[in-house]
Formats: C-alpha cells, structure tokens, sequence
C-alpha cells in the first residue's frame, strides 16, 4: 500500500485511498477546474474538503503543501519517476495532470504551447480582475461609496471578455474543434461572473455571443455538472 504518512497534510485529512490522487479543495472557480479536469480523464481521486469557514486553509498542515495558503493542492502518489508529488497553484496541477495522462493538451509543440498561452490568460487576467469585481459587486467592497475601483475592474473584465469573444468566433473551444485545459481553467471563472458574483449586466454579458454559447456548452458536459461540486460543501 502506497505510505503517504510523511506528507504532514494526511494527519488532518487522512487518505481512505492512499493509492489514489489526494484533492485538497473547495468548489469555487479555481478549486473546481482540478475536480472537473479528474472528472474529464477519468483518473481516481480522493476529495478533501478545506474550509474556508473554519480556516482550514491556514493550518500547518494544509500551509505544510501550499505555503500560500490557497486552493486547490494535490498530493498524487504516483508522480513523476513512481514518487509521490505535492503541487499547488491550479494552472500547474491543470498542466500536469494533462501531461500525466496525454489528454486535454494537443500533442504537437505548437498547440501544446498555444493551450498554455491562453491558461495563461486566465491565470494572469480573467481570474484576478473577475475575482476583484466580485469583491467591489458581491462581497464588502459593494457597500464603498467611491465606485472607481469597481468600475477599473469592470472596464478590465468587459476588456478581458472581448478579447475572448473575438478569439471564439468560428471556434466550437477556445483551441478550435478540440476541448483543452484552456477552457477548463476560464470558463469556471465565466459562470461565476454572471452567476455567483452577479455581475452580468455589469459587465454587459449579452454583448459577448460567443463567450455565452461556449460557457453554455461547457456546464453541459457531464463532467463538469459533476466535478462543479467537488469536494462537496459540509
């Protein structure tokens, strides 16, 4: 049986399947791109609630696996070379997980580098400046009566879906005919925009087409209606 006793996180969520990828997670936009990308390859995995509620995310033997106090982290017994490995930040575990399985990524160095491009572009810009409108619209920063900062982050947001909208035109994915983790890492932040956060007439979503019909193809995949609820709330 794989030993996974050294990695001080399994002293509070203790692995039933130590055999299997450890997700250390919560459903929101960033934590549910790792369950639904488990989902789409069919690798076996073990969901482990962190809760914001009780700061689980700030414990010593969460922060042991992510000094960033952030989720989702993954612990997989059967890394690189059969050993196990630790990894946080979603865009890297999305990458490594693509490579592990040779799905979700194009093959040749070109696409492969293309898909990157565009994880990147989420990564770097759709989730920071969708994450900060939904603080100024959802969250405390609603009730601050100077709306500039709000409004810099709904211009940047409106910005970040045009060039997305642009790019989807003609395209059934955002790497062409093939569904990639480029559309696994955005489109969470997307439905969260114009759902969660509430921020669809802010940001104009109607004006977007494209972003509209591809989000609406993506919530219909079975995979993602599954793993948008991984790991489930207590």
């Amino acid at each position: 049986m794989t030993d996974l006793s050294s990695f001080p996180i399994t002293k509070k969520w203790p692995a039933q399947h130590p055999e299997r990828l450890q997700l250390y997670s919560l459903p929101t936009p960033n934590g549910v791109k790792v369950s639904i990308m488990l989902e789409e390859t069919g690798l076996p995995y073990e969901p482990h609630l962190v809760s914001f509620e009780t700061n689980d995310q700030m414990s010593p033997e969460f922060l042991s696996l992510n000094p960033n106090n952030k989720i989702p982290a993954i612990l997989d017994p059967d890394g690189p070379g059969g050993k196990p490995l630790a990894l946080f930040e979603s865009g890297a575990i999305l990458v490594y997980l693509a490579e592990k399985t040779g799905k979700l990524i194009p093959q040749d160095a070109a696409g492969r580098y293309q898909t990157l491009q565009w994880v990147m572009f989420q990564m770097g810009g759709i989730g920071p400046m969708f994450g900060q409108l939904g603080f100024f619209n959802k969250f405390a920063g609603k009730d601050y009566e100077d709306k500039r900062p709000r409004d810099r982050y709904v211009g940047e947001s409106k910005r970040l879906l045009g060039v997305l909208d642009k790019h989807l035109a003609n395209r059934e994915w955002i790497m062409g005919d093939s569904y990639t983790i480029a559309d696994i890492a955005t489109f969470p932040w997307i439905r969260n925009l114009v759902g969660f956060y509430e921020a669809g007439e802010l940001v104009g979503f109607k004006d977007f087409a494209n972003v509209a019909r591809v989000l609406e193809a993506f919530v219909a995949r079975p995979a993602v209606v599954k793993g948008l609820g991984i790991p489930k709330r207590g």
